[in-house]
């Protein structure tokens, strides 16, 4: 238990020394090191996701997961520890405001990646509404891109109506033969029963319309297998092109494609907008508490000894200061007094020997 505290002390950036000498203190950091602690995993678990749905490697996106939750409980820590209490709380939240804008842009780069997970479903189903939007548009393309199919399909449908028409002839030169046989009087038939001089001629009418039938029919078969055969070429064809095109469709599954669908969600259903933003403020709440933690607190203990400490180094660097610089001074004095000394004895002795110079030449003179 002591070990799990001073690991959380250690997350809030608080200085254990000064710590352990106010322990009414200690829960605060307790639960300022834990909020940091768990935002870090949350920004890890967030990272993990999307770094896997980029990559689709657990391993990758596992190291640089853990380096993204590293970086982010670095920069919470950072944030947390950097502040201190004072006397003026104006003059706090002033300093606090950069850390704040700072804390609220975490929260919203952790909180995307976990919405994204927490609305897999939803998005999901509207990815799979985008794929098969694709694979239309992908396939209306290709059927542009291949008139030739169009136009055999065209031809084939031509041959066909030929042949019905062809068969509907004979079905009404049958019905026209079956009445003139049976007597029924028609606009066509003459309404005598028995094979007449108008009934041979429709049985005639009727050999011959079959006769071109089946030779239509023999000859459109073929030529219907032709443009099956022809048909069948071109659509192999577009098959392959729209197979090179499946990979692309079925990888839209990424992030940006899912971002795109999760705003797509928000503006189509007001729940979805609305559990959205509950989850932002949610991680807005969870990264700025430590911040918020410190802002509103009153002045404790540790604070004093944090300050004293730090009054401590301060007047300690100017003591340090004024004695380098007394020192310094002093050695620059006897520096400059032993340099005139030295100047003037030899300024002295130049003198004298100029003057015993000048003396001789007068005595050699005389």
């Amino acid at each position: 238990m002591q070990a799990l505290t001073r690991f959380f002390w250690f997350c809030s950036g608080a200085n254990f020394s000064i710590l352990q000498k106010v322990p009414t203190e200690s829960n605060k950091y307790l639960g300022i090191g834990a909020t940091v602690f768990f935002t870090g995993i949350f920004a890890a678990l967030a990272g993990f996701y999307a770094l896997y749905t980029v990559f689709q490697s657990w391993g990758i996106a596992l190291v640089f997961a853990l380096l993204w939750g590293a970086m982010i409980f670095n920069l919470d820590r950072f944030i947390v520890s950097s502040m201190r209490k004072k006397e003026q709380g104006w003059s706090e939240w002033k300093l606090a405001l950069p850390r704040l804008v700072l804390a609220l842009l975490l929260a919203v780069v952790i909180s995307k990646p976990l919405e994204l997970k927490l609305f897999e479903r939803e998005i999901n189903r509207k990815l799979d509404e985008q794929k098969i939007a694709f694979i239309k548009q992908s396939k209306d393309s290709l059927a542009k891109g291949f008139p030739e199919i169009q136009a055999l399909e065209g031809e084939k449908e031509g041959l066909k109506e030929e042949e019905k028409q062809a068969r509907d002839y004979r079905d009404k030169l049958q019905e026209e033969y079956d009445a003139e046989r049976f007597g029924e009087k028609t606009a066509s038939t003459s309404g005598k029963v028995g094979l007449g001089t108008n009934a041979k001629k429709k049985e005639k009418q009727l050999d011959a319309a079959q006769e071109d039938l089946n030779t239509l029919s023999i000859r459109n078969e073929a030529r219907i297998k032709e443009l099956d055969v022809q048909i069948e070429a071109f659509r192999a064809k577009r098959d392959a092109e729209f197979e090179k095109q499946v990979p692309g469709i079925n990888g839209f599954d990424g992030f940006a494609a899912r971002m795109d669908g999760l705003a797509k969600l928000t503006e189509e259903s007001k729940a979805m907008a609305t559990a959205e933003l509950f989850l932002v403020l949610l991680f807005i709440a969870i990264e700025t508490a430590p911040i918020f933690i410190k802002l509103i607190s009153s002045r404790g203990p540790y604070d004093e000894l944090l300050e004293l400490h730090e009054d401590q180094v301060k007047l300690y660097k100017q003591e340090k200061w004024k004695r380098s610089s007394g020192e310094s001074e002093a050695r620059l004095s006897y520096f400059k007094s032993t340099h005139f000394y030295a100047s003037e004895l030899a300024a002295a002795s130049t003198n004298a020997e100029n003057e015993q110079k000048s003396e001789l030449g007068k005595k050699r003179a005389i």
